[in-house]
């Protein structure tokens, strides 16, 4: 029986496969969220009056979207479908060096936002790389009168971006490490 010495160290960050999951099933979650939200707005306000809920808070109503957020690069379509795939591209990559749960459930909501404007960009009028995306969220009044109207994936999007925003202010890196550990570790090297 071979006697193997009992590490004291704590036990190691869990697989990276595990952090890839928790991507992926935000990514699946927020997506599908997305395109049902959007299948049951078309299907309920298409062609109506905006309807005032939560006490004028919110109203719903669809807006077909050609741009990109606050209607910027309205007729450059083609190109923020390219960026988004440049989006889906970079999480994809960074995908296997992932060992940060609150990386992985920040590019997770930012993928399934990416996606889920994209599969509009890709599928709705007017036609590939040009489709509009599909808006119904209006906040404090309608027809975007004090905010853009947006819907899931731009929600998702915006959380997803802050949450990592927040990660790397506070020095935590996707690989799972700390931005002052890095240093004090590139320190020693060049002792």
């Amino acid at each position: 029986m071979d006697n193997e010495p009992v590490s004291t160290e704590s036990s190691p960050e869990p697989a990276p496969a595990r952090k890839a999951l928790v991507l992926v099933v935000t990514a699946v979650l927020l997506f599908a969220l997305d395109l049902g939200t959007k299948v049951l707005a078309l299907a309920q306000l298409e062609g109506k009056e905006p309807v005032r809920v939560l006490g004028g808070l919110a109203y719903l109503q669809i807006v077909r979207n050609p741009g990109a957020a606050f209607s910027i690069a309205t007729g450059m379509t083609w190109v923020l479908a390219l960026v988004a795939v440049g989006v889906v591209v970079a999480i994809i990559w960074i995908l296997p060096r992932l060992r940060s749960t609150g990386w992985a459930l920040g590019l997770g909501l930012v993928l399934a936002g990416a996606l889920g404007n994209l599969t509009d960009r890709f599928f709705r009028a007017p036609g590939p790389l040009r489709g509009h995306v599909i808006d119904f969220v209006s906040l404090f009044g309608p027809n975007g009168e004090y905010w853009p109207v947006f819907n899931v994936a731009d929600s998702s999007i915006v959380l997803g971006g802050i949450l990592i925003v927040l990660l790397s202010l506070f020095g935590y890196e996707y690989d799972g490490r700390r931005s002052k550990d890095k240093k004090k570790a590139e320190v020693t090297a060049g002792d």
